[in-house]
């Protein structure tokens, strides 16, 4: 639910006509232990993001061999369509460490950066992008305590995540045995 408050605040506060979800294949800075499989990802999204009408979502990370990177869905982005001008929305958790991402540099020529602090704290820029010049907005949202490893970790213990990620959601977790450690993930 924190994912998706996040998105309705930058569709609040940013000059957005919609906003495009991208489930990242393999993140390269992530274990492909901590992450149910793509399919699963993509479902659990549709079924986050289906009421709203604004909310699209695009695949193209799912389908690609290796590790997802941000800078190679930008350049598609930009090719497929000119002109148009990208905003990344990410967490105060991602932007501590963006100048730690694979080509750091080019996404921030490629996009403008959204970022959001969790639990009411500030947004503050990794020292890496000190002094470099980027485009910034700050996304005002409520303090949520929770994030994904929560869910994952109630989620692997068998308790209930429901508050954490809306009922459809955590049906889909219950009913595939998602993130369980007794089970064997595909």
């Amino acid at each position: 639910m924190a994912h998706r408050a996040l998105a309705e605040a930058a569709l609040a506060q940013l000059p957005l006509d919609e906003l495009v979800w991208l489930p990242a294949g393999r993140p390269w800075q992530k274990s492909d232990h901590a992450l149910a499989p793509a399919a699963d990802r993509l479902e659990m999204l549709r079924l986050l993001t289906e009421a709203e009408p604004r909310f699209r979502i695009d695949g193209r990370e799912l389908a690609r061999p290796g590790p997802s990177y941000t800078v190679q869905t930008l350049r598609e982005l930009h090719a497929e369509q000119p002109g148009t001008r990208w905003w990344l929305v990410i967490g105060q958790d991602q932007y501590a460490r963006f100048d730690t991402w694979h080509e750091w540099r080019e996404i921030l020529a490629l996009a403008g950066l959204a970022v959001a602090a969790r639990d009411g704290s500030s947004v503050r820029a990794p020292p890496g992008l000190a002094g470099c010049n980027h485009a910034l907005r700050i996304v005002e949202m409520p303090a949520l305590p929770h994030s994904a490893t929560t869910v994952r970790t109630r989620a692997a213990a068998g308790l209930d995540v429901t508050a954490l990620v809306g009922t459809p959601v955590a049906r889909y977790i219950a009913d595939h045995h998602l993130y369980r450690v007794d089970q064997a993930q595909p």
